[in-house]
């Protein structure tokens, strides 16, 4: 029996609270979905290199940055067509230009054919060519290697550390370096067949 002031219990308590904030997280997640789908995406561009990157710059003019002249870093890899170690250290004593380049880069291709066109005329001087494909993937830095007939060492550097390491800013980029293993000079942009032999001979006549 039930007293008048009893007031019947449901045995149940009110779950409108416990809704209403289901409710509220679920359209917040909603809300957000469109936001995160395009954090997801910038990321994963950051990660692959199929285009340019975000804030990689491409240097369309030609010109010469003043550079300190200090150690080279280190730089290490397998050379992309022979699959043999490059690094540094075995090049040292010799003239070295270290090339940073992307398959993507549309400067980078104006001036491959002279790249490699000068390459092959100091064959057996001791200068050194190394290309570091910056940003690239495998594939494509291979492609890029074959159609212009590229026969000097290049190694990957997919994610742009090394290019990091040496202050790239965008490409093409090219150091040189000395026979003592300093970089001495710095070219932004395309250079030009007749560029590339004046540094070159100068670096040699005072090694």
């Amino acid at each position: 029996m039930t007293s008048p002031d009893e007031t019947p219990q449901t045995g149940a308590p009110d779950s409108g609270p416990t809704a209403s904030g289901r409710r509220r997280l679920l359209f917040f997640l909603l809300s957000m979905t469109p936001v995160l789908a395009i954090i997801a995406l910038l990321f994963w561009g950051q990660l692959r290199t199929d285009g340019n990157p975000g804030g990689v710059l491409v240097h369309e003019e030609s010109s010469e940055s003043r550079v300190a002249v200090r150690e080279a870093p280190d730089f290490a890899g397998f050379d992309l067509v022979s699959g043999l170690p490059v690094n540094a250290d075995s090049l040292r004593g010799r003239v070295v230009m270290v090339d940073f380049w992307s398959s993507w880069c549309a400067a980078c291709r104006i001036e491959a054919a002279d790249l490699a066109q000068v390459y092959t005329e100091y064959e057996g001087a001791p200068v050194e060519f190394v290309g570091i494909a910056v940003w690239d993937r495998a594939t494509d830095a291979l492609d890029h290697i074959e159609g212009y007939g590229v026969t000097y060492l290049n190694i990957l550097d997919e994610r742009g550390t090394t290019a990091v390491s040496y202050g790239v800013r965008g490409v093409p980029e090219k150091f040189f370096i000395d026979t003592e293993g300093r970089i001495v000079r710095k070219l932004i942009g395309p250079v030009s067949a007749e560029e590339l032999r004046g540094i070159l001979n100068g670096l040699l006549a005072v090694s």
